[in-house]
């Protein structure tokens, strides 16, 4: 069945409407398509279907159907399932691939002993380019991970008083990834894994549950952070199982001003499924299934009463995975305070402290009111950025997510 039909505008128009797959066709020089001619024809037989009588198709529009029918018939005779994947393909490709990234590796490496060898001082003053220049190649070698792990690095020469000692020490976990990439087949699978996904092979959503490492839990949201560019937004979302007490890093990507596909609202709580990637310390994970919707949380927050307790924690996860750049702190019963040069601290209940990052320190200070609060942050191992303070008194509650 067709709609055709001529429209006199600036020029005679030939309007054409193939019913069977809505497709259409109109001599007019629109962009838009449908066009405006090929709307009106299709409203004017759906409400008007006596303006339309029937009646034999002209050359202009028999001529355009009969083409319509053959690319129907063709797309249909076409194989509906896929041809399997060509698996020697796949190996030779996996295998190039694999060649490409330990020449990028080995290219690292002799740049990085170049640079040690004749001393940080020479970075010091040589601006950005290097880095670019060596971040640029590992792209080029299909190791994106290196390449944003190097990036990284490359803002701390003159960033702090002591740079050449963070420097270095960054260095040195980054050479300790391209060691055990060099010897990834003797690594177990987890940790394997994460060399892996931190070198640049990615998991699809898919495959992270296929792995298998799901948990069923009631989910506290502890905070977020959105780290922005020029292009692209990630946002870190902190998680806490309060029956499991595992923690989880929700991470998600969008393009500009898109909206992230999962919202989270800190200081709330959900009942949800969530599937972690395979990892020597698995943190990363994605919401599988929501059994239910997120409520207020009303309760204290679920963490170390010390930072002595926190860092043995930490130090547990870094002997498991040791290239972790975040871990989630919460700890209870701590003091903001502000020392000599307006450098911010947290102090517990067993008078340690450990420095304060970010800008929500006056807020803590604002809710603490110089009186003992809980507090969750990322902890960098350099310091604490805080996600989110509850203060308590009259054994009522009241909290807001720290700025």
């Amino acid at each position: 069945m067709a709609l055709w039909g001529e429209c006199q505008g600036s020029a005679l128009y030939q309007v054409r409407v193939h019913l069977p797959d809505a497709t259409v066709k109109c001599s007019c020089p629109s962009r838009k398509f449908p066009c405006k001619h090929a709307l009106a024809l299709m409203l004017i037989a759906a409400g008007q279907p006596e303006l339309v009588p029937a009646a034999e198709p002209p050359p202009w529009v028999g001529e355009w159907l009969a083409h319509r029918v053959r690319a129907i018939e063709q797309r249909e005779q076409k194989p509906k399932k896929a041809s399997p994947p060509d698996a020697e393909a796949q190996a030779r490709r996996a295998g190039q691939r694999l060649e490409r990234v330990r020449e990028g590796i080995e290219a690292l490496d002799l740049w990085m002993q170049d640079l040690v060898r004749s001393g940080l001082a020479s970075i010091e003053v040589a601006g950005s380019s290097p880095w670019e220049g060596q971040a640029a190649r590992l792209v080029d070698a299909q190791a994106s991970g290196l390449a944003a792990r190097l990036r990284g690095i490359s803002g701390l020469p003159r960033a702090t008083p002591d740079w050449a000692g963070e420097l270095l020490a960054d260095l040195g976990r980054l050479a300790l990834l391209t060691h055990a990439f060099g010897c990834i087949d003797d690594l177990d699978a987890p940790l394997r894994a994460d060399v892996r996904q931190l070198v640049g092979w990615s998991l699809k959503e898919e495959d992270v549950v296929a792995a298998g490492d799901l948990v069923e839990d009631d989910w506290l949201v502890l905070g977020q952070f959105v780290d922005e560019d020029e292009r692209f937004r990630v946002q870190r979302t902190w998680l806490k199982g309060i029956r499991s007490d595992r923690v989880a890093m929700v991470l998600q990507f969008a393009a500009g001003t898109a909206p992230f596909g999962d919202t989270f609202a800190p200081a709330t709580h959900f009942e949800a499924t969530l599937a972690f990637w395979p990892s020597a310390f698995p943190l990363r994970a994605l919401v599988h299934v929501r059994q239910t919707v997120a409520v207020a949380w009303h309760d204290r927050l679920p963490g170390s009463d010390s930072f002595a307790a926190f860092l043995l924690d930490a130090a547990h996860a870094l002997g498991r995975q040791p290239w972790l750049g975040r871990l989630l702190c919460v700890v209870r019963d701590v003091i903001p305070v502000i020392g000599q040069n307006e450098r911010w601290s947290l102090v517990d209940r067993d008078r340690a402290a450990i420095p304060l990052g970010g800008t929500g320190t006056w807020s803590l200070l604002a809710i603490s009111g110089g009186h003992p609060i809980d507090v969750a942050g990322e902890w960098d191992g350099r310091a604490l950025r805080p996600l989110f303070a509850s203060a308590w008194a009259e054994r009522i509650t009241w909290s807001r997510p720290a700025t």
